[in-house]
């Protein structure tokens, strides 16, 4: 079976997804005169401002803070470990690129999820990817392909990859048993999922600052730690982005291809630009302008990629632990040991993990859930907040790379349904974009609330 998913993730990551997927990104970037650019202060500032008077279900910080929560994860920690430990080096180059164009495309499925959301018989909102190809777009069929690959998706990605790094970080640093903290994550899981996305988008509120910023020290004092390694490192992932990288010490070798390729893959694993996930929880935002959500919703590409990753990357690089042959949690752990003093790189990183990985599990099973809506209606909706739980359980037991090769294998085939739509779409997005730009400078439109 690993075997299987092996070579289907590796067809599925073909040179064609990462053309749609980066050529996308760059066609969007053009589009909207590179809009991550222009307006990244100004989303930054509208983060943490109240919309008064718009629909929906929680504030434009709680839809960011849901939105890292599924991003800001294992894949800032094990998946840039992976991408370097496979790909060399250079496949952080990739990263960046992936990130850098990813925030335009982030931008647009918030919009477009925002313009096409609706209210359910609950009065609750929803939104994303397949109501904006069924409304927008009108092709209800490829609506319906999102909805079901982001249904399946969900418990590789944003369930059994995040229970099992978990599980290997606890059990590598104070020996707990799998099935101890696959029963512990089950049980907090089931907790927080039953209040829906108000309680998850609670809870993330409080978690995603605390985690992110306890990280983001921990990451930054390794590298200063490590300074006299900083530059040399930057040179090597610059240079090995365009030639593949030698092998060298522990690591076998990449070829230019296996850089690009597990760059991309992590990357997207790591920001979800393309995938479709994000827009769910952007499309419950509280707001009556859609570009406003959008642009916040295109800083948490900013934030998780361009700076948390990068300073994973950087520290892994500086330290040049990267030549041990580890890979994943394992890496990354040996990078903070070796650049914090006693046992703060171990704490850190563990700690990081867990809530990470915690986090995580809740965005995904509301995102997984809204798609299951879609195709089955909501009375079911209970049955899938229990098989997301059981799978919790079983994520923690089984290998790390069979869930590897089924999540990349999910996201390229949730990605290409909503790529679609956004190359389709893009006419609406540039009228959409000008008319609010054109409010904003005329007045009749507020720019902060």
């Amino acid at each position: 079976m690993n075997t299987f998913l092996a070579e289907f993730a590796s067809l599925m990551w073909g040179p064609w997804i990462l053309f749609l997927l980066l050529g996308t990104g760059c066609w969007l970037t053009i589009c909207l005169r590179g809009i991550q650019v222009r307006q990244l202060f100004y989303s930054l500032r509208l983060t943490f401002s109240k919309e008064r008077g718009g629909e929906g279900d929680i504030s434009h910080f709680g839809a960011l803070s849901t939105a890292l929560a599924a991003t800001v994860g294992t894949g800032n920690i094990a998946g840039v470990s992976a991408a370097v430990a496979l790909g060399g080096p250079g496949a952080i180059f990739w990263m960046w690129v992936t990130g850098l164009v990813g925030m335009a495309t982030k931008y647009c499925e918030g919009f477009l999820a925002v313009k096409y959301r609706q209210v359910n018989h609950r009065g609750e909102i929803s939104g994303g990817p397949m109501y904006y190809l069924e409304k927008g777009l009108g092709q209800k069929w490829l609506g319906v392909c999102f909805a079901f690959f982001g249904a399946v998706a969900a418990f590789g990605i944003g369930n059994m990859v995040q229970a099992n790094t978990t599980v290997h970080a606890l059990n590598g640093s104070l020996g707990v048993s799998s099935f101890f903290v696959g029963g512990v994550m089950m049980l907090l899981t089931g907790m927080v999922i039953i209040g829906g996305i108000k309680r998850i988008a609670e809870v993330a509120s409080y978690l995603v600052p605390f985690m992110v910023l306890v990280y983001f020290f921990g990451a930054l004092i390794v590298v200063l730690n490590n300074l006299d390694g900083l530059g040399a490192g930057i040179k090597m992932i610059l240079e090995d982005a365009f030639t593949g990288t030698a092998a060298t010490g522990g690591f076998a070798g990449a070829s230019l291809a296996s850089t690009i390729r597990y760059g991309v893959a992590r990357g997207l694993f790591s920001n979800e630009s393309g995938m479709g996930s994000a827009p769910i929880a952007a499309a419950a935002a509280k707001t009556n302008q859609p570009a406003k959500q959008a642009l916040v919703s295109m800083t948490g590409t900013f934030i998780d990629t361009l700076v948390v990753c990068s300073l994973t990357a950087l520290a892994l690089s500086s330290t040049g632990v990267w030549v041990s042959g580890e890979t994943g949690v394992a890496l990354t752990l040996q990078a903070f040991s070796e650049g914090l003093p006693g046992l703060w790189g171990k704490v850190i990183v563990t700690i990081g993990t867990v809530t990470f990985a915690f986090s995580t599990i809740l965005a995904w099973e509301y995102y997984g859930e809204k798609c299951f809506e879609y195709l089955f209606g909501e009375k079911y909706i209970l049955f899938y907040r229990y098989a997301w739980v059981i799978f919790v359980f079983v994520g923690a037991q089984i290998k790390l790379e069979m869930v590897w090769n089924f999540s990349d294998a999910m996201n390229a085939l949730m990605a290409i349904p909503n790529l679609i739509g956004l190359v389709l779409l893009t006419r609406t997005l540039v009228k959409g974009t000008q008319s609010f730009e054109e409010g904003i400078q005329e007045g009749s439109i507020q720019k902060l609330d």
